[in-house]
């Protein structure tokens, strides 16, 4: 049975921003232990190597390249979902860690973070429906949305580098 794929958007656009929201407030188990302690650094790396095949994807576009393009956006997505499963895992047994700094940089920290946030809640349904439609083979209304996915998610995963690299000295 095919399922409705914009049903699944909708469900998918909604859910996963409260299940991420529920992690802040669940109890945490002290005793998970050093491994997930590199989850942090793993997630910083996904995000990179996010942004490098989203770049590279719209450069294979760019030149006629439908089939590496198509190729490295699953790719890209892939990685989205690795770097959604780990951060739920990390965030489900470790507590918040706090920004340390002060003055500006502080401000600097949680403009960075508030941004990357939203972006991030905003970016599961423009993928979704990017996605949808290029299966879909609606490639002019695939391109239109891309216009508008692409910086959003090219931001949200360099945002995530950031902040991952500001917040490291007091993990």
């Amino acid at each position: 049975m095919k399922m409705n794929r914009k049903a699944l958007i909708i469900a998918l656009s909604i859910l996963i921003p409260i299940v991420v929201s529920i992690l802040y407030v669940l109890p945490k188990d002290a005793s998970s232990g050093e491994s997930i302690l590199m989850l942090p650094k793993l997630n910083a790396l996904i995000n990179g190597t996010t942004f490098i095949v989203l770049l590279i994807a719209f450069n294979a576009i760019k030149k006629g390249n439908r089939k590496l393009h198509k190729q490295l956006m699953l790719l890209a997505i892939v990685l989205s979902v690795l770097f959604l499963v780990s951060y739920v895992i990390y965030h489900s047994m470790a507590e918040s860690t706090s920004f340390g700094g002060e003055g500006v940089i502080k401000y600097i920290y949680f403009f960075i973070l508030i941004s990357h946030i939203l972006l991030a809640i905003v970016i599961v349904p423009l993928v979704l429906i990017t996605l949808n439609r290029a299966l879909s083979q609606k490639f002019d209304r695939h391109k239109k949305i891309a216009r508008i996915c692409l910086p959003i998610w090219l931001y949200v995963t360099l945002s995530g580098v950031i902040v991952y690299l500001m917040i490291s000295p007091y993990y």
